[in-house]
């Protein structure tokens, strides 16, 4: 490049005068310019390109999940009353502690404890009735007796053995209809007995008032669709985490894996948990598939209450010392300078397409389909290693396979000369 310049000059000194000599001078001025930009540009720089390097290293990478959720108590249940009527009175509040068959509500029993007494005499009269038609029937049974005897004498005709036949199967039918009314009254008595029972409210679970909407006085109607009085909730030192898990990352996550939380509640704060159900239902929210993911919390503290927002990390997969290379690795490619030949072909030919050197596109670097490369610096020098890869918790990948020893420089990006 030198010597090119020094030639120019001399052909500059041996220049004559003349408006020619003149453009001549200046065409040739021009030239040294592009001369002197080329070298600059193509190797005179005293900044070198400068790479930004991690080392390859052996370390454990965990593959998680996220999915989001709320905290749920393992066994929720609503109570409605059975009964239509007036509460008479309400006997828990918010957050009280129930056990299995204690009140919560009483309805007003006056009606019902008047139709018990109905039903108890309906029944005492069912009782007597029967005791009647049993000794109207053993009666008609001794006079049939005594009527097949004086025909067998002869004493009496045919016609009042017949009657007296008839009066015995009468009375054994009465005898029938009594016992069938006596049901009846037992039966009528053991309702009226369990609306009574049923008046009073009672909690079917062990466990903890999460709402109240019974007040004294209110008039309650059932029916299809009985309002909630109370909504409770199981001992709460257990409970669930439904999650909403995304169809892309579902095929990855199985019961029994592991998983931790969070809640706003508690920032900086991780609760653990595990996967317990996969349910096969989809959830279908604008168009956005998820299905839903139970998992098993340990509340013994007492922290976590029904209907916290969550974000769980579930883990489906951990490498132990697994030699890894940071993502960035994978992404970067050094740009590639079209030779001298090439540029002169696409980027214009003549001493501007000689001397301005040409970033090729990324398309001209990029890898084979399925291929994964990375670079490495070594000597100074970046080079290019095949390599195979496996799991990667989003920040770094394991690397399987390839010309790779941890430790080695991995190129994740350069800065270039100005």
């Amino acid at each position: 490049m030198a010597d090119e310049m020094q030639d120019v000059a001399k052909v500059l000194a041996q220049a004559g005068n003349g408006r020619g000599r003149r453009v001549r001078l200046w065409l040739i001025l021009a030239a040294l310019v592009a001369l002197a930009a080329g070298w600059f540009w193509l190797g005179g720089s005293a900044d070198p390109v400068r790479y930004t390097t991690e080392p390859a290293t052996r370390g454990t990478i965990t593959v998680k999940v996220t999915a989001t959720g709320t905290v749920q108590p393992t066994t929720q249940v609503e109570i409605s009353s059975e009964l239509s009527g007036t509460l008479d009175t309400v006997e828990v509040d918010y957050n009280a502690e129930v056990t299995v068959g204690q009140v919560l509500a009483r309805l007003d029993t006056t009606k019902l404890a008047a139709q018990v007494v109905n039903a108890e005499a309906s029944l005492a009269g069912a009782r007597a009735g029967l005791a009647q038609a049993r000794a109207t029937a053993r009666e008609a049974a001794a006079d049939l007796d005594r009527a097949r005897e004086l025909d067998r004498r002869g004493i009496r005709s045919q016609t009042d053995l017949e009657t007296a036949e008839a009066v015995d199967e009468r009375a054994r039918a009465a005898v029938q209809s009594a016992e069938a009314n006596l049901t009846l009254a037992e039966a009528n008595l053991t309702l009226q007995r369990a609306d009574l029972e049923n008046a009073a409210i009672r909690s079917p679970i062990k466990g903890i008032v999460l709402d109240r909407a019974a007040e004294p006085g209110q008039i309650v109607a059932s029916s299809l669709s009985a309002p909630v009085l109370f909504t409770l909730a199981e001992d709460l030192a257990r409970m669930e985490l439904q999650v909403d898990i995304d169809e892309a990352d579902i095929g990855h996550v199985a019961i029994g894996n592991p998983a931790e939380f969070t809640v706003e509640a508690y920032q900086g704060r991780h609760f653990p948990a595990e996967i317990v159900q996969l349910r096969f239902a989809p959830q279908d929210t604008d168009g956005v598939v998820t299905y839903t993911g139970v998992l098993r919390v340990d509340n013994a503290e007492g922290l976590l209450r029904p209907g916290m927002t969550a974000t769980a990390d579930i883990i489906v997969q951990q490498v132990e010392g697994a030699l890894s290379v940071p993502n960035a690795a994978l992404r970067y490619s050094p740009p590639v300078v079209a030779s001298t030949e090439s540029s002169g072909a696409q980027g214009g030919g003549g001493l501007l397409g000689m001397l301005m050197p040409r970033r090729a596109p990324a398309a001209l670097a990029a890898r084979r389909a399925g291929d994964s490369r990375i670079w490495l610096l070594r000597d100074g020098a970046p080079v290019e290693v095949p390599v195979t890869i496996g799991a990667t918790d989003g920040q770094r990948t394991e690397i399987t396979g390839g010309d790779l020893q941890e430790g080695d420089a991995i190129i994740t990006d350069q800065t270039e000369a100005e």
